[in-house]
């Protein structure tokens, strides 16, 4: 097996993406600014994280002045980011299968109704944090 043209992982035999190619810092400077095109491309094309991010921006400042520990306030900060994380996941996972395919399809309505109890879930989770914090 050449190294120089093969992308084949010598553990499994598996074939592996070309452009996985770099490392160390090149490797972390590029992931840096995919992380931020991620995030601007979410912010531009999915109307749901765009909502959140308009909550986000008022509750994590919120947080800051609200009668809680160090701890309560990371919580809370951390449910709200919580949810941008998980809504980040669900467009991911919806994008892919609509990648694959824009059929009809009782696997695709699986993935995608899966994905947004995900988010449900987590946006449940907010209030949850917050009244426990706050009052618990």
């Amino acid at each position: 097996m050449d190294p120089a043209t093969s992308h084949e992982s010598r553990a499994t035999g598996i074939a592996e993406s070309p452009h996985k190619g770099k490392t160390g810092f090149q490797r972390i400077w590029n992931a840096f600014f995919y992380s931020l095109e991620g995030l601007a491309t979410a912010f531009r094309h999915e109307d749901a994280f765009r909502q959140e991010v308009f909550f986000a921006a008022l509750l994590v400042p919120a947080a800051f002045f609200m009668p809680a520990s160090g701890i309560g306030k990371a919580l809370m900060v951390a449910s709200v980011l919580l949810v941008l994380i998980v809504e980040l996941f669900n467009a991911a996972i919806e994008a892919t299968i609509d990648r694959i395919s824009l059929e009809q399809h009782p696997l695709a309505k699986r993935a995608k109704d899966i994905g947004s109890a995900a988010v449900f879930l987590s946006l449940l989770n907010v209030p949850a944090v917050w009244l426990l914090v706050l009052f618990g």
